[in-house]
Order: C-alpha cells, then sequence, then structure tokens
C-alpha cells in the first residue's frame, strides 16, 4: 500500500511539471493543446490545471486559456544557483552596465545550457533582450569560460573542433568572447565569478555592439566579476561569524 501510494504521487507529481513544462514552451493555451504537449490525458490535464489554479501556480485566462500564475513567479525568484549569488550581483551589475551602456547578466551552466540568473537591461536591450531565466546554448561567451573551466560531460554534447586551444586562451587570460557567434549584431565579453572555495560559479557577462574590439571591455567585465566575487565571501564570512 506504501510503495502504491508513493508511486501514485510520483505519477502526479510528474504529470503536474509536465504539464508547466509544456506551458512554459507555450506560454499560453487550451486543456487540449497543453494536454497534448505533456503526454498526459485531456481528463488529467484539465484536473491539474483546475488544482494549479486554484493554488495560483497558473491562471485560467480568456476562452479557457491557461497560463503561468503569480505563485510559480514568486517561487522562481526564490531560487538562487549559488547562495547569496542575487544580493552579491546587484550592485556591480548596475555599475557595470551604467559604465559601459551594455546589457549586463550573469549566467550559469543548467542542463549543459547556458542559464541567466540576473539581468540588468542596457543599450542593445531592443536589439536582444534578456532577462533572468532566459536559456541558451552552452556556447556562449559566458558558457565558454565556465565550460572551460568544468570538466565537460555529454550534457554540452560534442565540443567544437579547436575547443582545446580556445579553452586554453580563455583559461590563460580569464575573459571569455562571443563574437556574433550567437546572434548578429550583438557580441559578448565575460569573467568569472568566483564561490566562496575559489571555483568558479557563475560568469558576468557584458553584451555589447560589436563595433571594436571587444578587448576595451574586458578590465570592466573583470572588475564586475572580482567585485561579485568579493561579496559572495563576505557573505559566507558573516554566515560563519553568525554561526
Amino acid at each position: 500500500m506504501g510503495d502504491a501510494g508513493h508511486s501514485g504521487a510520483r505519477s502526479v507529481l510528474e504529470g503536474t511539471f509536465a504539464l508547466l513544462a509544456a506551458m512554459e514552451r507555450l506560454g499560453q493555451a487550451g486543456v487540449t493543446r497543453l494536454a497534448a504537449e505533456s503526454g498526459l490525458p485531456k481528463a488529467t490535464a484539465h484536473r491539474l490545471l483546475q488544482q494549479l489554479a486554484d493554488l495560483g501556480a497558473v491562471e485560467r485566462q480568456q476562452q479557457g486559456q491557461y497560463r503561468m500564475g503569480p505563485r510559480m513567479f514568486r517561487l522562481g525568484q526564490a531560487w538562487q544557483p549559488y547562495p547569496g549569488l542575487g544580493a552579491a550581483a546587484r550592485a556591480p551589475l548596475r555599475r557595470l552596465a551604467s559604465a559601459t551602456g551594455a546589457t549586463v547578466t550573469v549566467a550559469v551552466l543548467s542542463e549543459g545550457r547556458t542559464l541567466i540568473a540576473h539581468a540588468s537591461p542596457g543599450e542593445l536591450d531592443e536589439r536582444m533582450p534578456v532577462r533572468a531565466g532566459a536559456v541558451f546554448p552552452w556556447a556562449t561567451a559566458a558558457g565558454k569560460l565556465l565550460v572551460a573551466e568544468a570538466r565537460p560531460n555529454g550534457l554540452f554534447g560534442p565540443l567544437p573542433s579547436g575547443w582545446r586551444w580556445e579553452a586554453a586562451a580563455i583559461q590563460e587570460r580569464g575573459i571569455a568572447f562571443d563574437r556574433q557567434e550567437l546572434m548578429e549584431g550583438v557580441s559578448c565579453v565575460a569573467a568569472p565569478v568566483h564561490g566562496a572555495r575559489g571555483r568558479p560559479v557563475a560568469a558576468v557577462c557584458a553584451l555589447v555592439d560589436p563595433d571594436g574590439p571587444l578587448e576595451r571591455f574586458s578590465e570592466a567585465v573583470r572588475q564586475a566579476g572580482c567585485a561579485v566575487s568579493a561579496g559572495l565571501r563576505a557573505a559566507r564570512s558573516a554566515e560563519r561569524n553568525r554561526a
């Protein structure tokens, strides 16, 4: 009985998350489309959507459309890829955006992709708006920098030819570049954020106009990464003192 109960609960949870994942992909959709996308029977999808709506996790729109609700937003805002990263990054990101005019982000690697954890808009925002929660292929400037410091595995897929030499160059200079590789008209410069143990846990990335040498942004981005790293160390030290 106990095992069956656990199995049933797990099945409901898997169905719920499949439904939410489908909603994330579609943005807004009706029961029939969400059921098809999540692989659930329509009656099951309808029942779960009703329960999620009662909890505020999804919202029912006109003509039977559903979208993410405010409760999911609030819960999502509480997530941190590394303890204290949001608080440590806030001021350095604003300063970097103000000094360079760049759209500035803090990114981490998640499931083999580059995940934007925090963002501060800049001059290129209309060309390529980037917000917290956005996901890109791993081979961004931030992703390349973090992969160069990590032990690559199958999550990243086949590494490009010449990656060994590019990774060595990134490790040597401590900076990674994306020269319009992700999007034409947008280049990126990334520097590491080091955690309490000195290992890179994230990257500060400036999205800039590709006109002119990207190296002119290197020092400002590097300093921002150092400032975020210092904030993480200070938060860790304060935590130890409280303990």
